[in-house]
């Protein structure tokens, strides 16, 4: 394998869960300097709201109703949250408000990357 050169990665939606967090910890603890954690920090309703919409559009997402969003937050509080709690009392998290329009949350986030 050849080495690209590139030092700093984005890893999206991970670690998810314990077991996740764990692994990750086991495997690249040593090898990785974890720099920050970005939480898009959204209210219930605007995460709902935008899933019913993007199903409606035709996402091809079979879990873009009510019963399977029901069970994707509740997995979400249970597993995820926690993760974001550990980190956060490492003072590795960054949050934005992402009940924002695309464009300002992105305007955020690129900030934090320069």
């Amino acid at each position: 394998m050849q080495d690209s050169g590139k030092q700093n990665f984005l890893i999206d939606g991970f670690p998810r869960n314990q077991n996740n967090l764990e692994g990750w910890n086991k495997q690249m603890g040593e090898k990785a300097n974890l720099k920050f954690v970005l939480f898009f920090n959204c209210p219930l309703e605007v995460c709902t709201q935008r899933c019913m919409d993007r199903g409606a559009a035709g996402s091809g997402r079979s879990d873009d109703n009510m019963e399977s969003l029901k069970k994707r937050f509740d997995t979400y509080m249970n597993a995820t949250m926690p993760i974001i709690d550990h980190y956060e009392k490492l003072n590795l998290v960054k949050k934005i408000q992402a009940d924002k329009t695309s464009d300002e949350i992105f305007s955020e986030v690129k900030k934090l990357f320069q």
